[in-house]
C-alpha cells in the first residue's frame, strides 16, 4: 500500500525527522487560507497523488502570496497529472499540499527499501537528489551507495557514519543527518514498510538536515498490525479492479496487456503469463483465486476480468489440489452464464477430478475451448484473441 506524501511526512515526524511545516487540503480557499496559516512569505503548493516525477508534470509550484496560492489550486484540482510512473493514462488530483518554503543549500537522496538479493533492508544515499535521482542512478551508479542493514541488530553507529560521509555532511550537519538516518529507519521497521524514501533530503542554510519530500509503500500483509497505517488508504488512487478483487480475498494485479489470466496459486500464475508471452501474447492481468476458492469468488474473477475493456480473451489454468477441478469447472460454468461472456474463453485444468471437471464443460454447451497442456492452451488464446475484434 501506497500513501501520500503528507501522510509519509506525519509517519516521519513521528520518528523524529524533522519536515517542514505543511497544511493538506482539498479546496483552493482551504489552499489560501493554508498560505495565511503558515505565516506567509514563500510556499510550495503539491499536488498528491501517488507517483513521482510531480513536479516535471506541473505539479509542484511555488506561490508567494494566499492569492496565488489559491489560482494554482484552482488549476491544479481535477487536473490529470502524466509522470513516468502514472503511465499515459495519469492521476486525476483530489488533494494538495501546502507546505513552507524552504531555505535550501543542498539536495540529497536517503531510502530504506527491503532487498530480496541481502535478505535485509538496505539504506541507499547519494550526496546528489531531486528531480534527476533516477537518471543519476542509471548514468552513475556508484554514486548510490547501498548498505545492508541487519534486521534484528538494527543500523549500527559505523554504518550510520560511512552513510553521512557518503552524503558529504560534516559537523552539525553529521548530527543532525545521523538523526534523521536512525528516524528513517526506525520508521521503516516499525511499520513493517517495504520502501521509505526521503527525495531530495535537504541541508538548509542554517545547518539544518530535514525530509523535504517522503514516500512510503507498506506490505498489506502486515496492516493489520498497523490501523492507523491502513486508515492512510486512499482507493481514489488504486486501480478500481484491484480495489474490487480485495472484497473478494483474490490476489489481482492490473498489466497492460489483453488476454486474462484466472489462476489458482502465485508460482502458477507466474508461469501462466511467462507462457502467453513466449505465444506471442500479452498478460492483461495477475490474478490468483487461491487454493480455496469457490464458485462465487470465480464468477467474480470472471466480472472483474470482463471490466477490463482491453481483455480479448480469457484463459482459465487450474490445478486443483485443495480446489477440485469439477468445482472449479462448475464455477467457470456458472460465471460464463451469468455474465455472458462475449470473448474467446480457454479452460485448462489439471490434478484432483479433472476428468470429471472435463467432462462438465464439454457438456456445458458453452463457446469455450478446453487444453490439456500449458502450452497448448497458451496457443489457442492468443490465436483467439488476436482474431477477436
Amino acid at each position: 500500500m501506497n500513501i501520500h506524501e503528507y501522510q509519509a511526512k506525519e509517519v516521519l515526524a513521528r520518528y523524529g525527522v524533522p519536515v517542514p511545516q505543511g497544511i493538506p487540503c482539498d479546496t483552493p480557499a482551504q489552499c489560501r487560507q493554508a498560505f495565511s496559516d503558515l505565516g506567509g512569505g514563500l510556499a510550495v503548493v503539491k499536488a498528491q497523488i501517488h507517483a513521482g516525477g510531480r513536479g516535471k508534470a506541473g505539479g509542484v509550484k511555488l506561490v508567494r502570496s494566499a492569492e496565488e496560492a489559491e489560482k494554482v489550486a484552482q488549476d491544479l484540482i481535477g487536473k490529470t497529472l502524466v509522470t513516468p510512473q502514472t503511465g499515459p493514462e495519469g492521476r486525476v488530483v483530489r488533494k494538495l499540499y501546502v507546505t513552507q518554503g524552504a531555505d535550501i543549500a543542498r539536495e540529497m537522496y536517503l531510502a530504506v527499501a527491503m532487498d530480496r538479493t541481502a535478505r535485509a533492508p538496505v539504506v541507499i544515499a547519494a550526496a546528489e537528489g531531486g528531480v534527476d535521482i533516477e537518471q543519476l542512478a542509471h548514468d552513475k551508479p556508484e554514486a548510490l551507495l547501498r548498505v545492508a542493514v541487519h534486521p534484528v541488530k538494527g543500523i549500527l553507529p559505523n554504518q550510520i557514519r560511512r552513510i553521512c560521509f557518503h552524503l558529504g555532511l560534516k559537523g552539525n550537519e553529521m548530527k543532525s543527518g545521523a538523526k534523521v538516518l536512525q528516524g528513517l529507519m526506525d520508521a521503516f521497521m516499525a511499520t513493517d514498510a517495504s520502501l521509505a524514501e526521503i527525495n531530495p533530503l535537504i541541508t538548509t542554510k542554517g545547518g539544518d538536515v530535514m525530509a523535504l519530500d517522503a514516500k512510503f509503500s507498506f506490505d498489506d500483509n502486515a496492516l493489520f498490525r498497523h490501523k492507523d497505517i491502513a486508515a492512510y488508504r486512499d482507493i481514489n488512487e488504486e486501480d478500481p479492479k484491484e480495489v474490487e478483487a480485495k472484497k473478494f480475498d483474490l490476489n489481482y494485479i492490473a498489466l497492460s496487456g489483453n488476454i486474462g489470466c484466472m489462476v489458482n496459486g502465485a508460482g502458477l500464475a507466474m508461469a501462466t503469463m511467462d507462457v502467453i508471452q513466449q505465444k506471442g501474447g500479452s498478460p492483461a492481468n495477475f490474478l490468483d483465486v487461491g487454493g480455496g476458492a469457490n464458485k462465487q469468488q470465480v464468477t467474480n474473477a470472471f466480472k472483474i476480468l470482463l471490466s477490463d475493456a482491453n481483455v480479448k480473451g480469457i484463459l482459465v489454468n487450474i490445478f486443483g489440489g485443495i480446489m477440485k477441478c469439477d468445482t472449479i469447472a462448475e464455477g467457470v460454468i456458472a460465471a460464463a452464464r451469468e455474465v455472458k461472456l462475449s470473448v474467446p474463453l480457454v479452460v485448462r485444468l489439471e490434478g484432483t477430478n479433472v476428468d470429471l471437471g472435463r467432462k462438465l464443460l464439454q457438456e456445458s454447451k458453452l463457446d469455450l475451448q478446453t487444453a490439456v497442456s500449458l502450452d497448448e492452451a497458451a496457443e489457442k488464446i492468443v490465436k483467439a484473441a488476436g482474431a477477436h475484434r
